[in-house]
């Protein structure tokens, strides 16, 4: 099975990564890739700055998400690819699960959002409604 992590590194990711290094059925046999989305820049401030500047802060911010996750994950024998996407984070994650074929989506169920929704994030309530991918919450 091909599973995609979505990560924003908070405290919900990391009970996530917990969740998922902790049940070995879901770990054996799988096929896991971590995303995480970084917001764009906006175009005038990318104008002024540059190109090359603007990858590289995608590249930096990306890395600070998936740094952790990497050296966790590792750790625990888990093996992944490692992506990000720019734009908006629910509509990244359910555009990459379905163009990729991924049989299923792990995220945590809350992020680095406002509180917003007491019960689930609004970016997992939206992916929730835009992925046709099976979706697992962590909380």
């Amino acid at each position: 099975m091909k599973i995609l992590l979505a990560v924003d590194g908070s405290d919900y990711t990391k009970r996530m990564t917990e969740y998922l290094a902790s049940h070995a059925w879901l770990v054996s046999g799988n096929a896991f890739t971590v995303l995480t989305t970084v917001l764009p820049v906006p175009h005038r401030a990318a104008a002024f700055v540059g190109t090359e500047t603007v990858k590289l802060y995608y590249t930096d911010d990306a890395r600070l998400v998936l740094d952790p996750v990497r050296d966790f994950l590792q750790s625990h024998g888990v093996q992944a690819e490692y992506v990000y996407k720019v734009g908006h984070p629910a509509q990244e994650i359910a555009r990459y699960a379905e163009e990729n074929g991924f049989d299923l989506v792990m995220m945590g169920s809350h992020g680095h959002g406002l509180v917003k929704n007491l019960v689930m994030g609004s970016v997992a309530t939206k992916v929730l409604a835009q992925c046709k991918v099976p979706l697992l919450l962590v909380r």
